[in-house]
């Protein structure tokens, strides 16, 4: 389910599963009459036809080709570093999803021209981890 939540004038669609929320896009809110307040918050928000990117990851500018997470979840171990050469096939990241590790591989052969995950972090579907040159 989706919903969304204003706090200090600041909108947030957050996406709810069981146990766990995750925050979907975050805009600024508007004025909105009291009559109408009641009614909004009432509803959860329409469902979206793609999923979104994280708006961390959205906003950051990209130099080379991106490697984006295929599916939700942590950053359990990161296998290169910035500068780093990689081949086609190399693991780049485990990522751990549903319980399981999942190892992200390099598209193609590359130098790591940017990182933008650490060791932890959550990503959604289609954060950019990283950049190949």
């Amino acid at each position: 389910m989706k919903y969304i939540v204003t706090i200090n004038d600041k909108n947030y669609e957050v996406e709810v599963e069981r146990g766990k929320a995750s925050i979907v896009k975050t805009t600024q809110a508007s004025v909105i009459p009291e009559q109408e307040t009641a009614a909004i918050s009432a509803a959860p928000a329409a469902p979206e036809a793609a999923p979104l990117a994280s708006t961390a990851t959205a906003a950051q500018a990209v130099s080379g080709d991106p490697v984006k997470a295929p599916m939700p979840g942590t950053i359990l171990a990161v296998r290169v570093q910035q500068g780093a050469k990689v081949n086609k096939g190399d693991v780049l990241f485990i990522l751990e999803a549903m319980k399981m590790e999942n190892e992200v591989t390099a598209p193609r052969d590359g130098v790591v021209s940017q990182l933008n995950v650490a060791q932890g972090a959550s990503v959604s579907t289609g954060d950019i981890l990283l950049a190949l040159q």
